[in-house]
């Protein structure tokens, strides 16, 4: 990841291995999400807690003859940003805020100098808007019962778990989601482990949504200035999609249970776009 912080600075780790210098970075656990992985590394390696901003291409270069691919993000720390205090390992034996200027210098790989090249066109803070489908919930055809309470799935269930980490590297600090159940529960295992309180919004439903309600719930979101998760369903993401602006080919086709939509905001403005599964 490429952690900048106020006063033009970046985030360098030196590794005594390799007597390198490089941005934090590490290899996944099983079963691990990459962007929850980002953020566990850069908390081993250098003890501060960060927050995924817009994501940056891929690195891929050959290693031992095989070809490997790491994935970047720019970041930002959330609290403390002092490495001052932080104790050599015999993996990242220096850890060291460095003047953007001189980065690319001490920099030891040209495919790093490319990734710093790239987060300095994006490196200004923006939050997270993002914009969720329920995960797998019970069929229509089997649910005797009214549709608004139809729940999830036990695989629905296992995805609203793996989203815990996910949307945490984005710092989403306000759950708004649709007031069926199925929504509901794919976002409470997140507000249960962070504390964030879980907001319901009829206008979020299927049975109550139209473009005029969407377009006030992105008229509330855009005036707030934390990030937000949207928990919504398949028929009335497409009305999500036009409230924000999020154009066909940033979109792309049609999310699947449990996934998500990452918009990158800065001053109401979309400067990124991902997208994720779990």
């Amino acid at each position: 990841m490429v952690t900048f912080r106020p006063g033009r600075e970046v985030l360098l780790v030196h590794r005594p291995k390799y007597d390198d210098w490089s941005f934090p970075k590490g290899k996944l656990d099983r079963g691990e999400h990459p962007t929850a992985a980002a953020v566990r590394e850069v908390a081993e390696e250098t003890g501060l807690h960060v927050r995924l901003g817009p994501p940056l291409a891929d690195q891929e270069y050959p290693v031992n003859g095989r070809s490997k691919v790491v994935h970047y993000w720019t970041g930002r720390v959330v609290g403390e940003d002092d490495v001052s205090g932080y104790r050599p390992n015999a993996e990242i034996d220096a850890v060291r805020w460095v003047p953007i200027d001189q980065a690319a210098d001490l920099l030891s790989y040209p495919h790093d100098r490319d990734t710093l090249a790239d987060a300095l066109e994006v490196r200004r803070r923006t939050r997270a808007i993002v914009v969720l489908r329920h995960g797998q919930a019970r069929s229509r055809s089997r649910w005797r019962g009214e549709d608004a309470e139809r729940p999830l799935l036990k695989l629905g269930e296992a995805q609203a778990h793996r989203l815990v980490p996910v949307l945490a590297a984005y710092d989403a600090s306000r759950v708004l989601s649709s007031s069926s159940t199925r929504c509901v529960q794919t976002v409470a295992p997140y507000c249960a482990t962070t504390g964030y309180e879980l907001e319901t919004r009829r206008r979020l439903s299927e049975e109550h949504a139209t473009a005029k309600a969407a377009a006030a719930i992105a008229e509330e979101v855009w005036e707030d200035s934390r990030g937000v998760v949207l928990c919504s369903h398949r028929p009335v993401l497409p009305l999500l999609h036009d409230a924000f602006g999020i154009k066909p080919r940033q979109r792309g086709v049609s999310l699947a249970p449990a996934e998500l939509l990452v918009l990158h905001v800065r001053k109401q403005r979309i400067v990124a776009v991902e997208r994720h599964g779990v």
